[in-house]
């Protein structure tokens, strides 16, 4: 997962809303979003792979979600993956902040990473990067390949289409959001950063949306939580090669949080 927008107790009708796009190389397996048979309460895509997920959802409204850090001199190839943290949240019953002082102490073994966790009762954020566990307060996120809320164009880009979408509509849809996860406009190549793959690379991953030969955007999710207790899930999935943002799958889910 490498952009994740929030607002958090900013909406009238959404409670929590959520906009997130998963980047990541064609030729790595996955599957799109469903209930996993052995453990029927969780509901996410699937990384084959490394067996983790990137992004997913409970019935009990449990939300976990992470992103890659980027610092190619930090990669180790012996690193357990990074998506099990997201699936063990998921799957199991620790609240957020028991679950983060858990896995604090091992949090070095793995690439770097950023982890958003939530439940009921409250919104985290961690970081292996900084090892600091922080409770988010209402407000609009954006988090990509580095810390929350660092200033990247397509971070910046993607917070203010997020408030101007609920500053306007009193209910969000799906494809509200996935009209704002698919931008694929580039930004100025001063405003880039230099996170150690290249200017090639960082003008290639700078947009929200993103397409090359063997790299891009496989999957947008859109994540609406209301007032009510109802939870809308809507994942679109892209071509394994580089066919942009008009052909796609799209599966939809629709419960009331028990």
């Amino acid at each position: 997962m490498c952009l994740i927008l929030l607002s958090f107790d900013t909406h009238t009708d959404g409670s929590l809303i959520v906009a997130a796009n998963r980047d990541e190389y064609y030729d790595r397996p996955a599957s799109p979003l469903a209930f996993w048979r052995e453990a029927p309460h969780v509901l996410a895509g699937r990384d084959i792979r490394g067996g983790g997920t990137w992004l997913g959802v409970t019935c009990k409204g449990r939300i976990a979600a992470l992103t890659n850090f980027r610092d190619p001199s930090a990669i180790r190839g012996d690193a357990p993956s990074r998506g099990l943290l997201v699936r063990n949240f998921l799957a199991g019953t620790d609240s957020p902040q028991n679950y983060l002082k858990r896995i604090r102490t091992s949090a070095h073994r793995y690439n770097p990473f950023n982890l958003l966790l939530g439940d009921r009762s409250g919104l985290y954020y961690y970081s292996n990067r900084n090892d600091e566990i922080r409770q988010l307060e209402s407000g609009l996120y954006g988090l990509s390949n580095h810390l929350l809320d660092t200033p990247w164009p397509k971070v910046r880009k993607g917070k203010d289409s997020l408030e101007a979408l609920i500053k306007t509509k009193k209910r969000v849809s799906p494809e509200d959001i996935f009209g704002i996860l698919t931008d694929r406009s580039f930004p100025p190549a001063k405003l880039l950063p230099d996170t150690g793959v290249g200017p090639e690379w960082e003008r290639l991953l700078s947009p929200v949306f993103i397409t090359s030969r063997i790299y891009g955007t496989r999957s947008a999710t859109a994540l609406i939580i209301n007032r009510s207790g109802r939870m809308t899930v809507a994942e679109r999935t892209f071509p394994t090669q580089a066919g942009g943002v008009d052909r796609y799958d799209t599966r939809t889910f629709r419960l009331m949080l028990t």
